[in-house]
């Protein structure tokens, strides 16, 4: 008996990579939109309003009431980290990072690319302690927004320059999950932590006992997110934790089996997520308010640290770590692709945004004064990012 397959390749990184672009200007625009509407007088007032309503209930002490705010950024990017950790658990079992061969040079340019932003950020900072918890904010990469601008470009930006990158996000997003979960947890309570660690025990029995129907995977999960958003962990970890247990069936150079149960939930989970959750979150955190905003605010250390964490110590980690493991043997660099075209990459691997503003919430919690400089910070550095990286790729010979 042959194995079903779905005829069309609708694996959702793939899917993604078809329609990259479209993802990309969505957020783009919610992000726009999010910065207009926060600056207009008659809307100002009512943004801010809206997104610190409390609707209830209390899920958590510390948290106090949920706010829409709330809802988004610890409810809904939960299930955005639910469709990256499908994301990791597919390319690692099923996909360009399958093998040690195939992962060696997108973790190494992913650390560094992680390593050298944070410590950029720490020089530009100092050693005052307020802004030592930041600097995590310019280590990761917006992958939505950085595949985005590669696809504009077309041509000019090749299909192995785009399947680098998107690797090096995967393993960046890998990175950045461990960040939240061991960074930027203040204290552990005990008994939220040992049910988390039963609904983590009942997701491995139905994994290991192959049960195939995602609704039990999908109700424990929600289980484990409010028991992880009680202990004092970031909640959105629990959607990576669930992922890691959704079964998976290979299909190496195939379309995607149509009865893997993480297939069918990625293609679920990918439309509403990329058009939906991302655009909405970044509507809530992208309203950053320019009203007295002068040459002294652009200075600010906090604001220069993450802008030249992402615009500088992005480019100077992948670029440098790539060209290293070229040159050293221990990594090839992809076909097709020329040295110019790798450095446009690695200076577009500069947009943080989602990311970086999601983790700015967690280095900054209640600070709203250093939450607007961690705001325009990362939009000053993701900005310079994408304009020199299009530059670069526009003038980068289309032959390597």
């Amino acid at each position: 008996m042959t194995t079903p397959v779905i005829r069309k390749p609708l694996s959702a990184l793939r899917d993604f990579l078809a329609s990259e672009a479209t993802g990309g200007v969505v957020l783009l625009i919610a992000a726009v939109l999010a910065m207009v509407v926060a600056n207009l007088p008659a809307t100002a007032e009512l943004y801010q309003h809206v997104l610190h309503l409390k609707t209830g209930p209390v899920l958590a002490p510390d948290l106090g009431p949920m706010t829409v705010h709330l809802w988004i950024n610890d409810g809904l990017m939960a299930l955005f980290f639910l469709l990256v950790g499908l994301e990791i658990k597919r390319e690692f079992v099923d996909g360009r990072l399958a093998s040690w061969d195939r992962r060696r040079l997108p973790f190494l340019a992913a650390a560094a690319g992680m390593a050298v932003p944070a410590l950029v950020y720490l020089a530009v900072t100092g050693e005052q302690p307020a802004f030592q918890r930041g600097w995590a904010v310019p280590a990761a990469t917006d992958i939505a927004f950085a595949i985005g601008v590669l696809a504009l470009l077309g041509s000019r930006a090749p299909s192995g320059l785009k399947l680098l990158l998107t690797a090096i996000a995967i393993v960046d997003d890998l990175g950045a999950v461990a960040i939240i979960a061991l960074a930027y947890t203040e204290s552990i309570r005990a008994f939220p932590l040992a049910g988390a660690c039963v609904a983590l025990l009942v997701l491995y029995v139905m994994n290991r006992r192959r049960v195939d129907a995602l609704w039990p995977y999908l109700l424990v999960g929600a289980a484990l997110w409010l028991f992880v958003l009680q202990s004092g962990v970031h909640a959105t970890v629990a959607g990576v934790l669930t992922a890691m247990f959704i079964p998976i069936v290979p299909t190496p150079g195939a379309p995607d089996a149509a009865h893997s149960p993480l297939h069918r939930l990625e293609h679920a989970l990918h439309p509403p997520i990329a058009y939906g959750v991302v655009p909405l979150f970044a509507f809530a955190n992208a309203g950053i308010s320019f009203a007295g905003i002068g040459a002294e605010a652009l200075t600010a250390p906090l604001v220069l640290g993450i802008a030249a964490g992402l615009f500088v110590g992005k480019q100077i980690g992948i670029f440098g770590a790539i060209w290293g493991a070229v040159r050293l043997g221990i990594a090839a660099r992809p076909g097709g692709v020329s040295w110019l075209q790798l450095y446009g990459m690695a200076l577009v691997a500069g947009i943080g945004f989602t990311m970086s503003l999601f983790i700015g919430g967690l280095a900054f919690p209640g600070q709203e004064a250093l939450i607007e400089e961690v705001k325009l910070g990362v939009l000053l550095g993701s900005l310079a990012s994408a304009l020199a990286g299009v530059a670069v790729l526009l003038l980068a010979p289309r032959r390597s």
